[in-house]
């Protein structure tokens, strides 16, 4: 899945994550300023369902606009498994764990 909050957010007119978390706090969800980078600028690694759901409705959105299915990248049976180049960088895309350890050799 990729996370589309950034570009959800900028078709509805907010520009800044500051902005974004002050209308989420206004439903009721506070988040704190390290969470809302992470949700901004990154992919988040875990997030509640009723959390999905106040975002939806702060952008006045649906959860297709922030979750965009990617079903290429996911491994199947008997295929060899292909490392994503990012795009116009030209460097390989390392798989990495998220603890921050490095994976074994291969």
């Amino acid at each position: 899945m990729k996370w589309n909050l950034r570009l959800t957010a900028a078709s509805k007119g907010i520009w800044k994550a500051s902005d974004l978390q002050r209308s989420l706090a206004e439903h009721g969800l506070v988040i704190s300023a390290g969470k809302m980078s992470g949700l901004w600028s990154g992919q988040p690694i875990s997030l509640k369902l009723d959390d999905l759901d106040v975002i939806c409705v702060v952008l006045g959105c649906e959860i297709g606009d922030l979750l965009i299915p990617q079903p290429e990248t996911v491994a199947r049976p008997g295929q060899e498994t292909v490392q994503q180049t990012a795009v116009g960088s030209g460097t390989t895309v390392v798989p990495r764990r998220h603890d921050g350890r490095s994976l074994p050799p291969v």
